[in-house]
């Protein structure tokens, strides 16, 4: 299943490190897409991360590398034409290249962001509960 994950998927898997946010991450079964901007959006909370996760900067450069490698992560140029759509439905202005990128993918997003889920009607948002539910035996036996 193809979805595009918006960072606070990211943040979430890089805290909880045994968490089923990182299980799923690691899914075979998922392959997961994300505008470049993840990066920017990452490295704004890379401190708070740290503090959270009470690791040196050494240790979640090595998460952050390892998390990313199961991303591909896709340039602006690939989808701002659907920029203009995205900014219309979009409730935040964080989340409008997720949605463009959805948009010009027509995939849904994974995002457990209240926002992005319940006041745009565009884009189908999977919660991480939800995938948890469709994928729960994957991740039962892979912890």
């Amino acid at each position: 299943m193809k979805l595009i994950v918006d960072a606070n998927i990211m943040i979430s898997a890089l805290v909880n490190f045994k968490g089923k946010t990182r299980a799923l991450i690691f899914l075979d079964e998922l392959e997961l897409l994300a505008p470049e901007f993840l990066i920017s959006e990452i490295e704004e909370h890379k401190n708070e991360i740290a503090e959270k996760t009470k690791i040196s900067y050494e240790e979640l450069t090595i998460a952050l590398n390892l998390t990313f490698s199961r991303i591909k992560l896709i340039p602006f140029e690939e989808f701002s034409e659907f920029i203009q759509k995205a900014k219309e439905v979009c409730p935040d202005p964080d989340d409008e290249e997720y949605l463009a990128l959805a948009l010009s993918k027509n995939l849904p997003i994974w995002s457990d962001d209240t926002a992005i889920r319940e006041r745009q009607n565009t884009i189908k948002v999977y919660t991480t509960t939800e995938l948890i539910g469709m994928f729960f035996v994957y991740i039962i036996t892979s912890q």
